[in-house]
């Protein structure tokens, strides 16, 4: 994944300014940044939901010509699970496994409630669900198509402690097997904890980037601190 300058306007405001980055196989990127940066519209451009005002995108080694295409080799988890209520966990994955066009939609759908450890409750309403088993049936919904790309929308908000681990055992297992993460948070002790390199959105605009490698999540507090309280300024 290779964004280049990316901007966004929407009506007369501008959204993101001048985004560049780059995350390459086994790669993950946390983008840390307040309410209200601009973090959802970047991971839409970013998902090919939204097409960029100016820029350019590029995915697996091509240029996105336009928005709004679905690519099986990109898994999105935004603010909402995208599944039915009513309907079980298995059924809501066997419908979306028939939609991408997958073999064997049943089976599929199966073994992804089993990668989240969901094997135990498949058959009931998602409606019955904790926000953590919610969750785990979201990523399961993600982990369909077998991507190669995630881009995740704060997966961690309102997860118990058990279910954030899970989830961090999750992203390192996809990471290990070659997969690369963006992960949109506002909160340093995510961030920090699974991230390989974190960059601060403010206002639009990718203000700072580093590496992980010796940093903790109090440096990183600190760091993010000054930039929202405009104690810097954009290099």
């Amino acid at each position: 994944m290779r964004a280049l300058h990316l901007g966004k306007k929407i009506g007369e405001k501008v959204v993101l300014r001048d985004i560049s980055l780059e995350v390459g196989d086994a790669g993950m990127l946390a983008i840390l940044g307040p309410n209200g940066a601009g973090k959802t519209t970047l991971l839409r451009i970013l998902s090919g939901v939204w097409g960029p005002t100016h820029g350019e995108l590029w995915r697996f080694g091509q240029k996105v010509e336009r928005e709004g295409r679905s690519d099986s080799r990109i898994g999105y988890l935004g603010h909402q699970s995208f599944l039915y209520p009513s309907l079980s966990a298995l059924d809501n994955l066997t419908f979306y496994a028939k939609l991408w066009g997958l073999d064997r939609p049943s089976d599929r759908a199966a073994n992804a409630l089993k990668q989240v450890g969901l094997t135990w409750s498949q058959a009931d309403p998602v409606k019955t669900y904790s926000r953590g088993m919610l969750q785990r049936a979201a990523i399961a919904r993600v982990l369909l198509t077998q991507p190669k790309l995630l881009l995740l929308d704060e997966p961690y908000t309102g997860l118990d402690l058990a279910a954030q681990e899970f989830l961090d055992t999750t992203l390192r297992s996809f990471q290990t097997a070659g997969g690369a993460i963006i992960l949109i948070t506002h909160n340093v002790h995510e961030a920090i904890r699974v991230s390989q390199a974190v960059t601060i959105l403010v206002r639009g605009r990718l203000v700072w980037w580093s590496d992980t490698q010796g940093w903790n999540a109090e440096r990183l507090a600190l760091e993010y601190q000054k930039w929202l309280g405009g104690g810097a300024r954009h290099p």
